[in-house]
């Protein structure tokens, strides 16, 4: 089956043997009230518990087409701290609007819509026992946590000793293309192209025959509600890591540039929340993304695809507006809808069947540099490239694909791949450079692990199979999303490693969010070192124009006509290190929908930020591994430069290139051991 093929996933429970059943005691069963008339005939008997996550329409719902299917109908959405535990505020009050939304809605088809409060597992066995539920209807994943939580209600379920019946558990999908050949893979995007059919139809909400069922239904919560209880997770992050989550890189900078600069005055700023703002189509203010129900945000959609036009409609104008600020209209859908796709208030087939409805009504023609609408496009292309994101997320994470364990972690709506290894030791995050990925740690992640360390490791947003949104790509952005990262997932200090652009940004990481490391160690990194600064330069507005956008282009042709000589230059020492595995990941990656963006980003990248701005305070804590034939920077006088103006660091020199770690990799894991080992046991003297 493909991973990206509509299908339901049936999982029948197994019965178990006649010695093993235990009688249940008769419980306290709700009365589901069934309307028997001529229209329940050929429906199934029992009751489908339509649990949902992040599918909050009934709009294109495959589970509730499926669950039509049946005599009754009970959807579920479960307010877990473990599925919303990576919410931020704004995600939280944009839940909160949806949520009750969609309750309306469910209302609205002789439904409603149960809330409950705990871990999901629980509260799905719970009511199981108490409707009798036949089966139970709930969205695939391909999110490392959620996947979890999907796997733990499968084998809890499969578990109950149920006499008479079996409980199915399935998990639909909702691709935007068939595909021909369901029984093949690739994971290159030309190749996935050619092996789509056309759309695959938006379903409309089905027709239900039951009449109420008598449960206790639960209210939608305000946001206020939703806040006290995720304030009371047992799992809730230490107050000051929670802080550290909500500032921006950009507005640390720019405090400490006001004042002073001293390792005292890395301090944030108190958060700035917003209330919900319901005159509009927008949710969250703070940021105007378009939030609310599934009219809402399909009302918001039209506007966006018809700015061309010009509108009276008073709701309209505020969707317009925000158009209207976009530099780049190409990254203006996701910037406006991203949250909404995130949440399934909006399904991506629905987004696409209205572009190109309105696209035939007459509102341009397709030309042979794609629709000529601009916001038509923006729109069909963010949604293809959500869709190939998440099938190469399947993909990536089928045994044998690759030569770590993949895991997916969301950030920021965005699909982020990584691996780790090992359970146990001082945590250990890996980040490699520009153009790279986690692979390019082929030779490190066990070797490193081995040293009795755990190992982490990421592709970064932007970069080989992880998502490549049209978005403004920046060196802060990356370090926002490290420091994400070790909050949310590995949740404890760790031992940074950076590369290149890793090096630079893991830098930022640990001179903004100092208390998230236990040591950084610098391969070949960018960013240079300032003798004698007195400022800090702050960031500028990343603007988009036709030079970069050319420049991206000519880039492109010129990596593809001489990107294996450049690599391999980079690997003086052992040249033929840069293989053709890596070489054709690296290029199967810049083909990859959202690719030109990122090399957009090579021309506005700031590395101005001084290293011995970055690492000061961090004395005994820094590690710089120089590949000394580095064909990119001069290694000898960068190496003087550090030792002069940032006292306490240690140096080791390499006879290797620009990637050491991948040239010499046993050499460089005997030193970063050897550092960890060393760190760890001076902070526990």
């Amino acid at each position: 089956m493909a991973a990206a093929s509509l299908a339901f996933l049936p999982r029948p429970l197994a019965l178990p043997s006649p010695r093993s059943v235990r009688r249940i005691r008769p419980t306290k069963r709700c009365r589901l009230g069934v309307a028997v008339s001529a229209t329940n005939e050929g429906l199934k008997d029992g009751v489908a518990i339509v649990w949902f996550k992040q599918d909050l329409r009934v709009d294109d719902h495959p589970g509730l087409v499926a669950a039509a299917q049946y005599t009754d109908c009970l959807p579920l959405y479960v307010f877990d701290h473990q599925l919303l535990r990576c919410f931020s505020d704004e995600m939280l009050k944009l839940l909160v609007s949806a949520i009750g939304s969609l309750k309306s809605s469910l209302q609205g088809q002789g439904l409603d819509l149960m809330i409950r409060f705990g871990r999901a597992e629980k509260i799905l066995l719970e009511l199981v026992d108490e409707v009798n539920a036949t089966c139970v209807l709930t969205e695939d994943e391909v999110e490392y946590s959620l996947l979890n939580v999907l796997t733990i209600v499968d084998e809890a379920l499969m578990a109950l000793p149920f006499i008479e019946k079996r409980v199915v558990f399935r998990k639909w999908q909702a691709p935007l293309f068939e595909i021909h050949k369901p029984n093949e893979s690739t994971t290159l995007y030309d190749a996935f192209k050619k092996l789509q059919k056309p759309l695959v139809p938006c379903q409309p909400c089905p027709r239900f025959h039951t009449s109420p069922i008598n449960v206790d239904w639960g209210d939608a919560p305000s946001y206020d509600k939703l806040k006290e209880f995720m304030d009371g997770s047992p799992a809730k992050l230490a107050e000051n890591w929670a802080l550290m989550r909500e500032i921006s890189a950009e507005t640390i900078l720019r405090e400490t540039s006001s004042r002073p600069i001293t390792a005292s005055s890395k301090v944030f700023p108190p958060i700035q929340t917003e209330r919900i703002c319901s005159a509009s189509a927008f949710v969250a203010r703070s940021r105007n993304v378009v939030g609310g129900g599934s009219s809402d945000v399909l009302n918001a959609l039209t506007a966006y695809i018809r700015y061309n036009e010009g509108t009276s409609h008073d709701d309209w104008q505020g969707v317009h507006a925000e158009v209207r600020k976009a530099r780049d209209r190409g990254s203006s859908f996701y910037a406006l809808f991203g949250p909404s796709l995130m949440l399934g208030i909006l399904s991506r087939r629905r987004v696409y069947s209205e572009a190109v409805r309105y696209e035939k009504e007459g509102a341009g023609s397709l030309s042979p540099f794609g629709y000529s609408v601009a916001t038509i496009a923006a729109a069909t292309d963010a949604v293809c490239s959500i869709e190939w994101y998440y099938y190469l997320a399947r993909i990536s994470q089928q045994p044998g694909q690759q030569t770590y364990s993949i895991r997916i972690w969301r950030w920021r709506g965005h699909l982020i791949q990584y691996t780790v290894v090992g359970d146990t030791g001082p945590s250990t995050l890996l980040v490699h450079g520009f153009g790279a990925f986690l692979e390019h740690y082929r030779d490190n992640i066990q070797g490193i692990s081995d040293g009795n360390n755990r190992v982490w490791a990421l592709t970064l947003l932007g970069f080989g199979r992880s998502e490549k949104p049209n978005i403004a790509y920046t060196e802060l952005l990356w370090a926002e999303l490290l420091r994400d990262f070790v909050i949310e997932v590995v949740g404890e200090p760790v031992h940074l490693v950076g590369n290149s652009i890793g090096g630079y940004v893991i830098a930022i990481l640990a001179g903004l969010w100092p208390k998230l490391l236990k040591s950084v160690v610098l391969i070949n990194s960018g960013g240079d070192v300032i003798p004698g600064y007195s400022f800090i330069p702050l960031p500028g507005e990343r603007l988009t124009s036709g030079a970069t956008w050319l420049g991206a282009r000519v880039l492109l042709f010129y990596l593809k006509t001489s990107f294996g000589k450049l690599v391999k230059d980079c690997y003086p020492a052992k040249p033929e290190r840069a293989d053709e595995w890596l070489l054709g990941e690296m290029l199967r990656a810049s083909n990859d929908p959202g690719g030109l963006a990122v090399l957009e980003s090579i021309f506005s990248l700031n590395l101005s930020l001084p290293l011995n701005y970055l690492l000061k305070g961090l004395e005994e804590k820094v590690l710089v591994i120089q590949g000394m034939r580095d064909p990119i920077s001069n290694s000898r006088t960068k190496l003087s430069l550090l030792r002069q103006h940032c006292p306490g660091i240690s140096i080791h020199e390499v006879d290797a290139g620009h990637c050491p770690h991948d040239e010499l990799p046993e050499e460089v894991n005997s030193v970063i051991c050897k550092w960890i080992k060393r760190v760890e046991e001076n902070l526990r003297v």
